[in-house]
């Protein structure tokens, strides 16, 4: 991890609580229940992304999901017979099947419901789902809680059956302990997803997890064919997934669903994505799942890689097009596509684009800490999405997106504790860490 990264802003020790972490939970539309029956048509990027095609080649069968949230309520129509037993690391009363929030739910169905009783369609109905609670929110301000849940959660996660690690939160600031959890993660063979945050038209501040060079950070698309502008960019950003317009639970009633913006959705879209991909070829690692993840997100329909961007990274995800259409090359079994290291940090001899086996081309730009827009003027003409979530079409070159509004859909306020390594010592921060 390059030093940038872990650097800590002095004087900001006491204002840690006011200043919070980024992202809205819930950004743009108001509230707008849709009934049962429609939620599935709700669900644009299905279609767009040609889902029954998509299953023909795999539906996720045999790839096991954490994840790592409010909780997640199996009891839903669409979590039935869905969801393995879980671990609860908050310290709060309760278990990992008490959803606090709904959220958790809503990710959870994202990626393996089943659609059954008019719920959310899962894009890999045939995963499962080990959901991992965590303190967010004023959860944390009501209850005494785990200092170190979310380290504590993505380590258990780690020793788990699951392959893929979905992180539908965020803090503007790193944790020790979380990052070597993330490591340890990433030693083990799993591929973790993270939320890149909803502050992209505000102060743009870069997020953790999504932040740790191992973890996919991704960003969220319109129906437009657009990153859209409450998106998070710069260098925290390596794919862009659909995150506008997208159902999820309303509340802890779980009794309706409301239409929402947010880079969570997105975040859990591509860990269903890599589920299907991963299913469709079970003896690829992380790295290989990843690559081709990267590979058929790069290339347009006239299969020629495009470059990277800081507003989609590598591009949408587009899981027919590796599926149905052969897209993208594993490569490399044990070099990450994202650090360019093999897995054990061992500098790699090639580039994941290059004889370890893609045709990208494209070694991966570090992170490297907080994006300062200096380039941003040269940013405005660029392709932000490329294909808008469909996996199959051009997008437009700019980026519009829908203005925030607060009035209904509140953000979710999360609070927890960090440890930042400050001149050899330990100093501790009340970080609010929120979902996004």
């Amino acid at each position: 991890m390059s030093s940038g990264k872990y650097a800590v802003r002095r004087g900001l020790v006491c204002a840690v609580a006011a200043a919070g972490a980024w992202a809205v939970g819930v950004v743009g539309t108001a509230p707008m229940a849709v009934a049962a029956e429609d939620v599935r048509a709700k669900q644009w990027y299905l279609d767009a992304m040609k889902v029954d095609r998509i299953w023909e080649k795999a539906t996720g069968k045999g790839i096991t999901v954490a994840v790592i949230d409010t909780g997640v309520n199996p009891s839903t129509p669409s979590l039935k017979g869905q969801v393995l037993k879980g671990l609860d690391t908050s310290g709060a009363p309760g278990d990992e099947t008490d959803d606090y929030r709904g959220h958790g739910t809503s990710m959870a169905e994202l990626i393996a419901g089943t659609g059954k009783g008019g719920g959310l369609q899962g894009l890999a109905p045939e995963s499962k789902i080990i959901p991992y609670r965590i303190a967010l929110d004023e959860f944390q301000e009501r209850h005494k809680t785990n200092v170190w849940d979310s380290a504590d959660a993505i380590r258990a996660a780690a020793d788990s059956d699951a392959q893929i690690i979905n992180l539908s939160y965020g803090s503007e600031f790193p944790e020790a302990k979380e990052d070597r959890a993330v490591k340890y993660a990433m030693s083990k063979g799993k591929l973790l997803f993270a939320a890149v945050g909803n502050t992209g038209d505000k102060d743009n501040k870069p997020g953790y997890p999504a932040m740790y060079p191992e973890v996919v950070g991704v960003s969220g698309s319109s129906p437009e064919g657009k990153v859209d502008d409450y998106s998070q960019h710069g260098n925290v950003v390596d794919l862009t997934a659909p995150g506008s317009d997208i159902p999820g639970w309303c509340d802890t009633t779980f009794t309706r669903y409301c239409d929402r913006d947010g880079t969570s959705s997105a975040s859990a879209v591509a860990s269903a994505t890599a589920a299907l991909i991963w299913s469709a070829n079970p003896d690829w690692t992380a790295n290989q799942v990843l690559r081709v993840m990267f590979e058929s997100a790069a290339k347009g329909k006239d299969g020629k890689a495009k470059g990277m961007s800081r507003y989609s990274g590598y591009g949408v995800v587009r899981p027919g097009a590796h599926l149905n259409r052969g897209i993208g090359k594993p490569g490399d079994p044990d070099i990450s596509p994202l650090t360019n290291k093999r897995t054990d940090g061992s500098a790699a001899s090639a580039a994941p684009g290059g004889e370890s086996g893609g045709d990208s081309g494209a070694s991966p730009e570090p992170k490297q800490g907080e994006d300062k827009g200096e380039d941003k003027g040269e940013d405005k003409g660029e392709d932000k999405s490329s294909t808008g979530g469909s996996g199959e079409k051009p997008g437009a070159t700019e980026a519009a997106g829908k203005a925030e509004d607060d009035g209904g859909n509140t953000g979710l306020v999360i609070g927890g504790v960090a440890a930042v390594a400050i001149v050899g010592a330990v100093a501790f921060f009340l970080v609010r860490r929120r979902s996004a």
